[in-house]
């Protein structure tokens, strides 16, 4: 039991699991901004078209209620903060790739003269058409 709190005592001291804690936090009051823009600003404009806010949509089936309109504003609220960490995603990847520049890949194939397919730099032979290929020699 002493080993099992102790590898415990490990996992929780990481790094990555504060980062996973902060994170969480600051997602859940996200969650909140994001709850307020749609239903104090989004919803009523949109229930301005029909004519109610779409969290008062209820469908009754044999007493049973079914508030479907509390559904499309949860798929609002996904919607919105699923493109919100697509847009920091994205800048912060293009800003983490900003200053890297790629190098250009070592060149390891060449055509055949005769096909016109891809084939090794060191071929003799061109494994497509067969076609013996002739060494060009370096001048000095």
């Amino acid at each position: 039991m002493k080993k099992f709190v102790n590898e415990f005592k490990t996992f929780i001291k990481r790094g990555n699991v504060m980062d996973m804690a902060v994170g969480i936090i600051i997602g859940a009051a996200f969650k909140a901004i994001v709850d307020s823009l749609v239903n104090d600003i989004i919803n009523p404009l949109l229930g301005l078209a029909g004519g109610m806010n779409f969290d008062q949509y209820v469908w009754n089936v044999n007493g049973a209620v079914v508030a479907y309109g509390k559904f499309i504003t949860a798929i609002i609220n996904f919607l919105i903060m699923a493109f919100i960490i697509f847009l920091l995603v994205r800048t912060i990847n293009k800003m983490l790739s900003a200053g890297k520049k790629e190098e250009p890949k070592p060149v390891t194939t060449k055509k055949c003269p005769y096909c016109l397919s891809d084939i090794a730099l060191e071929a003799t032979r061109c494994p497509h058409c067969t076609s013996v290929l002739e060494e060009k020699k370096e001048e000095v």
